[in-house]
């Protein structure tokens, strides 16, 4: 898999289960991974061209919602337990997976120089 792909998953599994989780508990904090997978989505087609502006970006939503995930929403999540666990732990799944594919491009970048 490709950064671009692991971010179009990432950015998609974010806008999804962020609006599941908004209709399920109206709260409004639910929008956040929304707002990211948003951005995520947009910078999606300058990373498949190898745009290191949008590269550098896309990473840094990613690590800044993955830490905001594990550090702020999961214990929460483990609290109350039910659905929205699941749907936090999903989150960061593809987070974590895309952040791997990303470090990965930039390994495999820095060596074709």
């Amino acid at each position: 898999m490709k950064a671009h792909t692991a971010n179009l998953i990432n950015s998609l599994v974010l806008i999804g289960l962020g609006l599941w989780g908004y209709y399920e508990t109206n709260a409004i904090t639910a929008l956040i991974p929304v707002f990211f997978g948003i951005a995520l989505l947009i910078a999606t087609k300058g990373i498949k061209e190898n745009n290191k502006i949008m590269s550098h970006s896309a990473i840094l939503f990613t690590i800044i919602i993955f830490i905001a995930l594990v550090g702020m929403r999961l214990p929460k999540s483990l609290d109350q337990g039910g659905v929205g666990l699941y749907r936090v732990v999903v989150m960061i799944g593809t987070s974590l997976v895309a952040i791997i594919f990303f470090i990965k491009s930039f390994i495999d970048a820095r060596k074709n120089k």
